[in-house]
């Protein structure tokens, strides 16, 4: 299985360029990718899908975009830095998803690769039921955009120990990266509008 992700900027008016790429939604079904959907984050519009082998599959559909919407990241051509797959659930009903974007401060990629390659290093082989399920992480643009399938079977109120340590991992997280969406206002009080499915 192949994983592709894409984005798009928007360029102009951001509600003309998110309803011109909703009007591309018959030409993104045939491009014929699994488990499709694109979500909206600010300036921009991240596409994920899935194939057996990506041909150019998308290229019609984005041949299409109109004025305001331009294509930042091809398919293809954005960098994997972080994967865990986990038990796939074909039954989408049993997930809900999670699409986040940050902006990574200046030089710091490979930091930010390194210490997600730590994390796939501590879990080694082993495949976990959940909660997280079919996530990646991709770079380009200078931004993070992830895309995760969280199994709702696995939902509950984070322990005061389970917040601690998401909330000491966002906040050395915050030392090379900025968020785009509202993953952790809670701890910043920052305020980002919530992440958007366009398609």
């Amino acid at each position: 299985m192949e994983r592709i992700a894409f984005v798009l900027k928007l360029a102009g008016d951001r509600a003309a360029g998110i309803a011109a790429a909703r009007s591309l939604g018959e030409d993104f079904a045939s491009a014929g990718l699994a488990n499709f959907s694109l979500w909206h984050m600010q300036q921009y519009l991240f596409g994920y899908g899935e194939c057996e082998a990506y041909r150019g599959q998308l290229d019609a559909a984005l041949a299409k975009l109109p004025a305001g919407v331009e294509l930042a990241c091809a398919p293809g051509t954005m960098r994997l830095m972080y994967h865990d797959i986990g038990v796939v659930r074909a039954d989408k009903s049993l997930i809900r998803h999670r699409v986040f974007a940050t902006k990574l401060k200046p030089g710091c990629e490979e930091e930010y690769k390194r210490r997600h390659d730590g994390l796939i290093a501590a879990r080694g082989d082993a495949v976990k039921e959940g909660p997280e399920s079919n996530f990646t992480i991709w770079y380009g643009d200078g931004h993070i955009f992830g895309y995760c399938e969280l199994v709702k079977a696995f939902d509950h109120e984070p322990t005061p120990e389970e917040r601690a340590e998401t909330a000491a991992w966002e906040t050395r997280q915050l030392e090379i990266m900025d968020w785009l969406t509202d993953d952790v206002d809670w701890l910043t009080g920052e305020r980002h509008p919530a992440v958007e499915r366009v398609l």
